[in-house]
């Protein structure tokens, strides 16, 4: 039985949704995808409700982002270490909820549906001795300059654990500009590669500050 000209144009067009969809998801988890700034932890960097582009290249091919790179990062199961969780050797933030089967894994990371996100610096690298006193930061020895923060803001541990330690193999150490109002890596731990998302490329909205982020 031959399908009328109406049937195989249906047909046409569902193939060729079915094939922008599978393009757009690609793109999406491999290239590059838009993204809504939500809490005020970048700040004054970002601010909220501020659109960007992530570029996800990084992540298709295992590159460690570099020192000031502005990441997103999945976040933690533990938001926060206590002193018996926290290992001074292997300060690595835990990820425990991680889905398990195909489909929940599809949902999971690439249609990243119920799946939370955090937008930090990087400030350390893999190997790097890092400290925090006196409201500043040090790497190796030697004190970070950070020309991001606003005058007046210093960092300090808060409620976390992390200050003297040297970040492990594969990872990264993290923190939001707003060092007073931002859960980072001082509260749950150094973030694995394989949990960085992509790096802040340029910000589209609003158009006055349409460019690179630094």
């Amino acid at each position: 039985m031959k399908l009328s000209d109406k049937a195989k144009d249906i047909i046409e067009w569902i193939v060729c949704i079915l094939i922008a969809f599978i393009l757009a998801l690609l793109i999406r988890f491999y290239v590059g995808t838009p993204t809504i700034v939500k809490q005020p932890s970048m700040f004054p960097t970002l601010q909220q409700n501020q659109r960007l582009i992530l570029n996800r290249w990084g992540r298709t091919t295992k590159q460690m982002p570099e020192r000031g790179d502005i990441i997103t990062f999945q976040a933690p199961s533990d938001k926060a270490l206590t002193e018996d969780e926290y290992d001074s050797s292997n300060p690595v933030a835990k990820y425990e909820d991680d889905p398990t089967n195909w489909f929940s894994k599809f949902v999971f990371y690439v249609l990243e549906i119920n799946k939370e996100s955090y937008i930090k610096r990087v400030i350390a690298l893999p190997g790097e001795h890092v400290q925090i006193m006196d409201g500043k930061v040090y790497i190796n020895g030697e004190e970070l300059d950070e020309p991001y923060l606003q005058d007046g803001v210093t960092t300090t541990m808060g409620t976390g654990l992390l200050s003297d330690f040297v970040v492990p193999e594969n990872c990264v150490f993290a923190m939001g500009d707003n060092r007073d109002h931002s859960t980072d890596c001082r509260e749950f731990g150094c973030i694995p590669l394989d949990k960085i998302e992509g790096t802040v490329w340029i910000r589209f909205w609003p158009l006055n500050l349409f460019g690179e982020v630094e």
